[in-house]
């Protein structure tokens, strides 16, 4: 690989290049928790499998697989590090930005392929839950439907600025949010600046 072109860090690198803790055989991993998230056809899909300690509610492994590219790989990868040792509550708070910053930074159009890993991540916490009687500790994800014209969500305004839209505009290119009778444009506004700050403003 020419180093020249290599647009990402060293970290980053070195997890592309040697992946840690890929599932090999899921069938012998006989894992306490699975997630799974994205879509084959949509270009990224992401596994995650953990074992638990049930006693001290700590992670004690974390494997997964992924057909993603090289920041999909990579930030799968750093957070499979992570999470080892990691009492349940803990993991299940692990945002994108915290993968980002292990990694040293990722390019602003390929933040988006970090939260992959996080978020296939809470789906095998919650279903660790569930398979052991805990559902009072389930945690879901909800969507709440913002432009009802058409029919885009709060998720998908999310999805679009952490795959690079940073103006309005660029989120109805994205979305169509906001395209019609454009009563959600303040929400819609609001919403995008809370999504960059939550994403890319520094702390």
């Amino acid at each position: 690989m020419n180093q020249a072109k290599w647009a990402y860090s060293e970290k980053v690198r070195d997890h592309f290049m040697n992946p840690r803790n890929v599932l090999e055989d899921e069938a012998a991993f006989d894992a306490d928790g699975r997630g799974v998230t994205g879509s084959v056809k949509c270009g990224d899909e992401m596994l995650v499998v953990i074992k638990v300690d049930h006693e001290r509610g700590v992670i004690t492994d974390c494997r997964w697989q992924t057909y993603g590219c090289a920041s999909a790989i990579a930030s799968t990868s750093v957070l499979s590090e992570m999470v080892k040792g990691m009492r349940l509550e803990d993991a299940y708070r692990l945002s994108a930005r915290d993968v980002n910053r292990a990694l040293g930074g990722l390019p602003e159009h390929k933040v988006h392929c970090s939260v992959l890993g996080d978020k296939a991540l809470r789906q095998a916490i919650n279903d660790y839950y569930e398979r052991h009687g805990m559902p009072e500790k389930i945690q879901r994800e909800e969507e709440r439907v913002v432009c009802h014209c058409m029919n885009v969500t709060d998720v998908e305004i999310e999805h679009a600025v952490l795959e690079g839209a940073r103006t309005f505009y660029e989120l109805q290119e994205r979305t169509k949010v906001g395209t019609v009778c454009g009563e959600c444009h303040s929400e819609v506004k609001q919403l995008l600046e809370f999504y960059q700050n939550k994403h890319f403003a520094e702390k």
